[in-house]
Parts: structure tokens; C-alpha cells; sequence
């Protein structure tokens, strides 16, 4: 059974499927057909390298499940014929498709991941996303149901950080666009977008246009006049009528944000990339929605550059990968209010996406941030890498060198299953009463 938004608006429940035991902890709450039990394959959304096998982006399959014979191996790819700047990308309603975008030339690409999982077919191609929204950069894809929810980087205009989201169906045909607000203390800049449907609340962040991701980030650190051009706030959205209600200042560029996903929790968490804080989004004892820092990560002063996030399944634990040491990190947050950071390890020369199956077992972690930020040299390592977790260290359980295989750079992840290992196939999709 499926809802449309605005029906399940007016009947007060929302499409939340049932929890999972695999799958990521960090994808649209309106997702059915969730992954049970092992995840078969990884997806990495791949960025082009000139000169590096065919130089296009890609969607790149890998085998990950222990009791294949090509466990830790690729056993497919799919090239879209063009460099875009890879980014993210995020499943369907239905989980049968995967949309991807491009930050530079702000395609998006829809991939078939249900009629063969092991070998992804891209089906369409949609090129009228600057065209229809007036925005650039198309980052986080977060399913609605029946609809795809796009928020943006930056905008056609002056390539800058005032942007907004778009609305697409699951056609491919765009409806409509929201800008992101610029008065009250908004400053117009977008990034993640994050839905708590029992309380009604969109939460977006915000980190900079495209002048500033498309540059070198050696030559971007020394203009202090680029500096200045990061997002400083999160905005709380009512679902229902896709309004702004609140901006919350949170300086440094907001992140990624996650909801905690244990039943009666109403907040979430984000990571400012600049300062190198954690920081809470909650309600207060008057019912106002308020953000406060609640922790530090590393050495801000050495600007560790937090890039991604991953909280367990339980909400008691959330890992943070920073881009500039290498380095993963995770936090007991069984008190959001004051996380402890209580593990560490330098996964590779440079990390950037970190992600996470849904029984905390096993944590799978990508090197690639942007083709003008990554590290140049010996440690412009890209990879994927499996860990394992046994709740006190991890584990490297393989490596897959995508410069070495020449892939490219592998960014953006998300988990497959073989035929009848998901929801989807069985046809288990659900609706609940709203509340988490």
C-alpha cells in the first residue's frame, strides 16, 4: 500500500517501513523494501578521473556479501559517458531505483536496481533539473512517497550558496521547487535534508555554492573573501505544508543530519564541517525547536573537516569520518546532550562517506570528498573499505583500490540485496501511524 503525501498528511499517518536489520540507518523514513539480515552488494557512485579508464562517471556494483566467491570484489559498472562531479545519491519510495546526481553539471541519473541487483541499469536520464528550478548541484535525494525530494547546492545565477529543493515525482517529471529561506536569519544556503514525520519536522543544512566546491581547496582556503561564502544555519520545515518555521544558527557549515531512529526520540544531530562540532537540534521545555553544540571532534584548530555522519540504529552511538586526518571517530551519544567520543582510528589518508548496516556490525567507509578537495599526491588514496565492529575496535575486513582498478573516485554508497532478500520483492512495504 502506498500514500500519497498529501494523503497521508490528512490522515495523520505517514509510509514508515518497518525497521530493518541491514540496512543503513540514514535513509528516508517513506522507504519500503528494506534489506533483511546481510547486505549483498555496495553501490558506489563513482567520480570520473580524465585519463583514469574511461574518465566518466559511474555507478560501480561490489560484492559484499562473506559467503560470495567475488566477496570484496566489483562485479559491475555502469558509466554515464560524461564527468558531472559524482556526488549522492538515495533509493526510491519502492527502493527499486537508485536516483544519482551531479554537482557540476547537475544531471541526474536514475538507476534500475531491482530487476537484476547485481548489475544496475541506468533507465533515465533527467537534464532539466537547472532548467525547471532555477538551482544547481543537485545533492541529497530523500524519497516522499511517490515523489523524489532534491535539495540543491547552489543556483544558475551567480553560482553561489542560495539554492533550495525540488520536488520530482517518480516519473522523472519535475512538480515544484522550494527556495530555502533568506529572511528571518536564513541565509539561503542548502545541503541535507532529514524528515521526522511523527513530529511533522523537515531539517535542512547548508554548506556553500559552486564557485566555492568546483575550486581547488588549497586556493579556496586562502581567500578569505570565499571563506566567508559557507552556510551558518538549519531551518525546520513544517513537512505538512513544505514552510520554513524556525532557522536555527548554526555556524560553520552544517553537514549531514540524522534523525536518532529509537522509538519516543524527537532529535537529531549534525556536524559542522568549519568548526568541527557536534551539534543538537531539539525541542526545549517550551516545545520551540532549538540548536546548541554539544561536543567537540578532534582539533577544530587543525580543521579535521567533519564530512559525514552515521548514528546506530539504537540512537545511543554516532560515527563521524574527518576528511583531513583520515581519521573515524565514534561517540556514545546515550545522552545527546553531552556525546564522549570514545574511539578512534586512522582509516585512511583521507575518508570522507561512512556508512553503516543497520545491526552495527559492519561499517563501510569511502575516500572521495570533491575532485578539487581531495588530496593530491601519494595520499590521494580512493578506495572502499569494510570494517567490522565488535563494539571496541574495527576491524579491515577488505580494501578495493578504485585508482588501481581505474574507477575513479568513490564517494557516495548505498546497500543491495539479491532477489527476495528485500521487502521490495516480497511485497512487505508498510504504512504505520506516524511516531517514532
Amino acid at each position: 500500500m502506498r500514500l500519497s503525501l498529501l494523503a497521508a498528511a490528512a490522515l495523520g499517518v505517514a509510509a514508515v517501513p518497518v525497521a530493518a536489520r541491514a540496512d543503513e540507518t540514514c535513509n528516508s523514513p517513506y522507504m519500503s523494501g528494506l534489506i533483511k539480515g546481510q547486505e549483498d552488494y555496495l553501490y558506489v557512485w563513482t567520480l570520473g578521473v580524465k585519463g583514469m579508464g574511461d574518465g566518466f562517471d559511474k555507478m560501480v556494483t561490489m560484492d559484499v556479501n562473506p559467503a560470495s566467491k567475488k566477496f570484496g570484489q566489483v562485479i559491475a559498472q555502469v558509466s554515464v559517458g560524461k564527468r558531472g562531479e559524482a556526488h549522492h545519491m538515495g533509493f526510491s519510495d519502492d527502493r527499486r531505483f537508485l536516483w544519482a546526481g551531479g554537482l557540476d553539471d547537475s544531471k541526474i541519473y536514475v538507476f534500475d536496481v531491482h530487476t537484476d541487483p547485481a548489475r544496475p541499469k541506468l533507465v533515465k536520464t533527467i537534464d532539466d533539473f537547472a532548467r525547471r528550478s532555477g538551482y544547481v548541484g543537485p545533492h541529497t535525494f530523500y524519497a516522499l512517497p511517490g515523489r523524489m525530494l532534491i535539495g540543491a547546492l547552489s543556483n544558475d545565477k551567480d553560482r553561489g550558496g542560495v539554492t533550495g529543493m525540488a520536488v520530482y515525482n517518480s516519473k522523472g517529471d519535475f512538480i515544484a521547487k522550494h527556495d530555502m529561506p533568506t529572511t528571518n536569519g536564513g541565509d539561503g544556503y542548502g545541503y541535507d535534508v532529514a524528515i521526522n514525520p511523527g513530529k511533522n519536522a523537515m531539517l535542512t543544512s547548508s554548506f556553500t555554492g559552486a564557485v566555492n566546491y568546483m575550486t581547488d581547496l588549497g586556493k579556496l582556503i586562502k581567500d578569505p573573501a570565499a571563506m566567508k561564502q559557507f552556510g551558518n544555519t538549519m531551518v525546520m520545515w513544517n513537512l505538512k505544508s513544505m514552510q520554513p518555521e524556525k532557522v536555527l544558527s548554526v555556524p560553520g557549515a552544517p553537514l549531514e543530519i540524522r534523525w536518532s531512529l529509537k522509538e519516543g526520540d524527537d532529535w537529531a544531530i549534525t556536524a559542522t564541517a568549519l568548526t568541527s562540532k557536534i551539534w543538537l537540534v531539539k525541542k526545549d521545555a517550551g516545545g520551540a525547536w532549538q540548536a546548541r553544540e554539544v561536543a567537540t571532534i578532534g582539533d577544530p584548530a587543525k580543521v579535521p573537516l567533519p564530512v559525514d555522519l552515521s548514528i546506530t540504529a539504537d540512537g545511543k552511538g554516532l560515527w563521524v569520518n574527518t576528511f583531513m586526518d583520515g581519521t573515524t571517530h565514534y561517540f556514545d551519544i546515550s545522552n545527546p546532550e553531552a556525546p564522549k567520543e570514545t574511539y578512534s582510528k586512522r582509516t585512511g589518508s583521507q575518508v570522507n562517506m561512512v556508512s553503516q548496516s543497520w545491526d552495527g556490525k559492519r561499517l563501510y567507509i569511502s575516500s572521495s570528498l570533491l575532485a578539487n578537495w581531495d588530496k593530491k599526491g601519494a595520499e590521494d588514496e580512493q578506495f572502499v573499505k569494510l570494517f567490522a565492529w565488535d563494539g571496541k575496535e574495527l576491524k579491515e575486513s577488505f580494501k578495493v583500490d578504485f585508482a588501481k582498478l581505474k574507477l575513479g573516485r568513490a564517494h557516495h554508497m548505498k546497500f543491495g540485496a539479491a532477489p527476495g532478500r528485500s521487502s521490495a520483492d516480497a511485497g512487505q512495504g508498510a504504512v504505520r501511524v506516524a511516531g517514532r
